[in-house]
């Protein structure tokens, strides 16, 4: 069975919200084994969102539809189906009735335009799909072996009437020739390499499997590797993913920090309580991010000690012991200056590591020795002693820089920490994401 997703709605087109709702049907498809094929987002026009949909059933089987089914003009999915469909719409007495009681709980008068949910296909075209938390129920259209389901587009109710109908209906549809019971994918979360040199070091890997499928893709300052399989049973499709897995973990090493929803976070702090180490930072262009990503990790108290955001040279002297003559010799931006703001963070606190972080995030104040998106960083390990420092420069805007810096900072921390720190150049000319 080969399905598509059709997402009806302007402020779809215009970004005033985000299509949570085809992510979440595309989850759902999947864990039937039934074969996504394609998503379109499509604005409140008639014609437009007819077209789509006689597009989408050329191609796929079955068309889920979400958004367009309220009682205002421009609430258009039902017309649109039954116009591709040439299928005539009729009233259900029993939704009227269910509207009418609706209204009269909660003491409001149902208007007109509320008639609208209460279309539905003329018999033998398909029916309706009950939608226990709202207004608008959702419509089925049947034509031959084709079929439209249009849900919703209030995720909560979406979702209800995803799981509670429309995930038995497909599956009492049964499963075609080319389907797979289950389609099962995992996340291979990376941190401190690029998506290009990633693909570099698997690309027999990324390449040369059918089932699983191996990909690379990146975001949010770091890269992941999706493998997918499809399977008759779970443990097939488990067992597939885990032979792949294993080369991959032997081909990246320490590159990987977790998997599926790890966060880089989550991993540093297993390793900090897990050695019973506790930290402090000090930061500068990244004001707090660092430690706002720490200790967004429940129990992170165990090991964060404290953050001090030194954005002034005052405040780096004063509050973290940075000397004035490195400041006037280097500037803030400098090795020298990120090493006295780490160690000095890690003496006032008395922790085991100090963490410090000072550059140029933008959009101004660069220049040809320090231009914008250069951040030094710098790591103290009390126990030794010992010193970790690095030099990256970061595309983006001001918040590209700030996040990506934030991100490699924990990374460097978690790769000390691995014992992996011997193996960074002390300091790093370019570089970033």
């Amino acid at each position: 069975m080969k399905a598509e997703i059709l997402s009806v709605g302007t402020e779809l087109l215009l970004g005033q919200i985000v299509d949570t709702n085809a992510a979440y049907i595309a989850r759902r498809l999947a864990e039937l084994g039934i074969t996504l094929y394609r998503k379109t987002t499509i604005g409140d026009n008639l014609a437009r969102a007819s077209a789509a949909v006689r597009e989408a059933l050329q191609r796929a089987d079955v068309v889920i539809a979400t958004g367009g089914l309220g009682p205002t003009e421009d609430d258009l999915t039902r017309e649109a189906v039954a116009d591709a469909l040439s299928v005539r719409l009729v009233e259900s007495p029993e939704v009227l009735a269910s509207l009418a009681r609706f209204f009269g709980a909660r003491g409001a008068c149902m208007t007109d335009n509320n008639r609208r949910q209460a279309l539905c296909p003329e018999p033998g075209a398909g029916g309706l799909i009950p939608n226990p938390m709202g207004t608008a129920p959702g419509v089925l259209f049947e034509s031959g072996v084709k079929r439209v389901i249009c849900l919703p587009g209030v995720p909560r109710e979406m979702e209800q009437m995803m799981d509670s109908w429309v995930v038995p209906y497909l599956r009492d549809r049964g499963r075609g020739p080319d389907d797979a019971q289950v389609i099962k994918s995992k996340v291979v979360r990376t941190s401190g390499i690029g998506e290009s040199a990633l693909e570099a070091l698997i690309f027999d890997l990324a390449h040369g499997h059918d089932n699983p499928t191996v990909a690379t893709y990146a975001g949010g300052g770091e890269c992941q590797v999706r493998v997918t399989a499809r399977a008759d049973s779970e443990p097939e499709a488990d067992a597939l993913i885990q032979s792949v897995l294993a080369r991959l973990d032997a081909r990246l090493g320490r590159l990987v920090y977790g998997y599926d929803a790890d966060t880089l976070e989550e991993a540093v702090g297993r390793l900090l309580a897990h050695a019973g180490l506790t930290i402090a930072c000090a930061e500068s262009c990244t004001g707090g991010l660092v430690s706002a990503m720490l200790t967004d990790v429940p129990g992170s108290s165990r090991y964060i000690d404290r953050s001090l955001v030194t954005y002034s040279n005052r405040a780096k002297v004063e509050e973290l012991g940075v000397k004035g003559r490195t400041l006037a010799a280097h500037g803030a931006v400098s090795r020298d200056t990120a090493v006295e703001m780490a160690t000095g963070v890690a003496r006032i606190a008395g922790v085991d590591i100090g963490l410090s972080v000072t550059g140029i995030a933008g959009p101004g104040g660069g220049t040809d020795a320090k231009p914008v998106g250069a951040v030094h960083f710098a790591l103290a390990d009390m126990r030794r002693p010992s010193l970790t420092t690095a030099r990256m420069r970061f595309g983006g805007d001001r918040a590209a820089v700030r996040a990506r810096a934030a991100k490699f900072a924990l990374d460097l921390v978690r790769r000390h920490l691995m014992g992996d720190s011997q193996n960074r150049p002390a300091d790093h000319p370019t570089g970033g994401q």
